[in-house]
């Protein structure tokens, strides 16, 4: 275990950034990369070292171990992991190795496919780099574009958004784009699908020719992974085998339910279950979390709601309320599936299938974060089990029925 550096306060509650499951995945990586089992090995700033040990990680995660020294050493990444792994925190420790604080230019950027993850990374960064002054930015859709023009004029080192609003800023100069050595794509999958694939090579024009890319994602299909040869140069692979993405600390349950009514009734069954801790339920569309939503408290059950078409301000408050525990349960569509991370998430509800099978480990990677144990329900109806046995296949996974005693599971 690395030492921890004199003056650094560890929290009690030390984050795990490496389980023990973590330990024995099975990675797919390109020949001569390196393992790299402690922070301390990996030749970083001091500064950068107190920032991490301050936010109480100890040891590198499986993918931390593998891809941080490549993406340092000025290589192009492909890094696939499940999700809870350290994405993130990789992302926004590389970024803080990288950057050169001594200048006032954005030297790192960073695209995201949703505005909350866009801001997580903003707010890691800042975390782990709080004892170097970097100077980060979330340059994202819904917030004010006063507040994005004073922030870029007055110079930071990082921005990390989402591709409309920085297409935006670049378009305006505003963001100046000459000292640009880093673009990483977060959830690239998503990001190189066909809703962003135009704004991506929009924003990559405006930048300089001799860009380091770094992909980083849970699931990399095979089409997604032909696409980078477009604009990554020899990267370095770091895949995770397909069979061992379903997370191992996640049991995985389903409740069959022959109509779509019989849903609510068995949600309504389930609540006491899901206050214990806090839980996540995802639905296919925005107009079914508002259906939800609505039907739950008119039963009486306190919950709060989420999704894409919500203005900003309320998202933000929102979100911050169920990550300081005042709400316990929180109605969302896959805005909220990917890269997400609230501690105390153990529980996850399926109320519907997802719409694909890459989705499924999106959701229900929101609970199990970090190696601790997390619990996913998926309701089923008849016409969904030919689904269900899919995902099974796909992950080389098992679902079984839910049992009585769930709760203690949780």
């Amino acid at each position: 275990m690395a030492a921890t550096p004199a003056g650094t306060v560890v929290p009690a509650n030390r984050r795990r950034a490496a389980s023990a499951q973590d330990d024995q995945l099975i990675f797919e990586t390109t020949p001569g990369v390196e393992i790299v089992v402690s922070f301390d090995q990996m030749e970083l700033k001091d500064d950068l070292l107190r920032g991490i040990y301050n936010y109480g990680f100890e040891k590198p995660s499986a993918i931390q171990q593998r891809a941080v020294m490549p993406i340092i050493s000025g290589r192009d990444v492909i890094a696939q992991a499940q999700s809870g792994t350290g994405k993130t925190s990789m992302i926004a420790l590389t970024v803080c190795q990288i950057v050169d604080t001594s200048s006032r230019e954005v030297q790192a950027l960073i695209l995201s496919p949703t505005r909350e993850l866009a801001s997580q990374t903003e707010k890691t960064i800042l975390t782990i780099g709080s004892f170097m002054n970097i100077q980060a930015h979330a340059c994202i859709g819904g917030k004010s574009l006063g507040e994005d023009i004073r922030k870029l004029e007055h110079g930071v080192h990082v921005v990390s958004g989402t591709p409309g609003r920085v297409c935006d800023m670049i378009k305006r100069r505003t963001l100046r784009t000459r000292a640009i050595k880093l673009l990483v794509l977060d959830e690239s999958d998503e990001m190189l699908s066909r809703g962003f694939k135009d704004q991506i090579y929009d924003v990559y024009r405006y930048l300089p020719p001799e860009l380091q890319v770094v992909l980083v994602s849970a699931t990399l299909p095979n089409e997604i992974l032909e696409i980078t040869s477009k604009f990554m140069t020899d990267p370095v692979r770091i895949l995770v085998k397909r069979d061992e993405l379903t997370l191992e600390g996640i049991k995985q349950f389903f409740v069959a339910v022959e109509r779509e009514e019989w849903k609510f009734d068995t949600l309504c069954d389930l609540y006491d279950t899901l206050t214990i801790t806090q839980a996540v339920i995802f639905c296919n569309t925005k107009r079914k979390v508002d259906w939800l939503t609505e039907k739950m408290r008119s039963c009486n059950f306190t919950v709060s709601s989420m999704h894409g078409d919500m203005p900003q301000k309320e998202r933000d408050a929102i979100m911050a309320e169920f990550r300081s525990g005042a709400t316990r349960v929180l109605i969302t569509t896959d805005v909220w599936a990917r890269g997400l991370d609230v501690q105390q998430v153990s529980l996850v509800i399926n109320y519907d299938l997802p719409n694909n099978r890459e989705l499924y480990i999106h959701r229900i990677g929101r609970s199990g974060r970090f190696g601790r144990k997390g619990v996913a329900i998926n309701f089923v109806k008849s016409d969904d089990i030919k689904i269900l046995r899919d995902i099974e296949q796909y992950y080389s996974t098992q679902i079984d029925e839910m049992p009585m005693n769930v709760a203690d599971l949780i």
